[in-house]
């Protein structure tokens, strides 16, 4: 259950936000950056001028936007996607013990989307909150349509 649902999102609702600007990870470098040994030119050329060699090795701009679009497809929530613990099946509720542990169930689920929200808001957590930092929201378990960045889906939908 777990690598259907939670692994699944940790992992794949993220991408878009840190693979999107290829910077961050370019999937393709086009030129090797130079080494010292037995390259002169080409050192010279990194030594004077380092950030047009590093731009000469990022992806071609057309490169970029395949990986785009791709990461944005597979970041992406559908608008009829269901999350764990949002919704009880049928037969779930005609059972008063299962009904009781699922709601149970999905009150700790929203207890947990309080805790990273509490978390994400401490000034104390620097590594959570400030200036250019985002927040962490990849396991908080429910989500709207679109690229969001969180949310955990009953299952692995692509």
């Amino acid at each position: 259950m777990w690598v259907t649902s939670g692994h699944h999102a940790a992992v794949n609702f993220g991408q878009y936000h840190f693979g999107g600007y290829f910077p961050n990870r370019p999937t393709v470098v086009r030129k090797n950056i130079p080494v010292e040994e037995n390259k002169d030119d080409e050192m010279k050329k990194f030594m004077a001028r380092p950030e047009e060699v590093l731009l000469q090795s990022l992806p071609s701009q057309m490169q970029a936007i395949k990986v785009m679009a791709t990461l944005d497809i597979l970041s992406s929530h559908s608008p009829d996607e269901e999350y764990m613990g949002e919704y009880a099946e049928p037969a779930w509720l005609a059972e008063p013990m299962v009904k009781a542990a699922f709601e149970k169930f999905s009150g700790r689920l929203k207890e947990v989307e309080g805790t990273i929200d509490e978390r994400n808001n401490n000034r104390e957590n620097k590594n959570r909150c400030g200036a250019g930092i985002v927040p962490y929201e990849l396991l908080k378990p429910f989500s709207e349509p679109g690229v969001t960045g969180r949310g955990i889906p009953n299952s692995i939908s692509i």
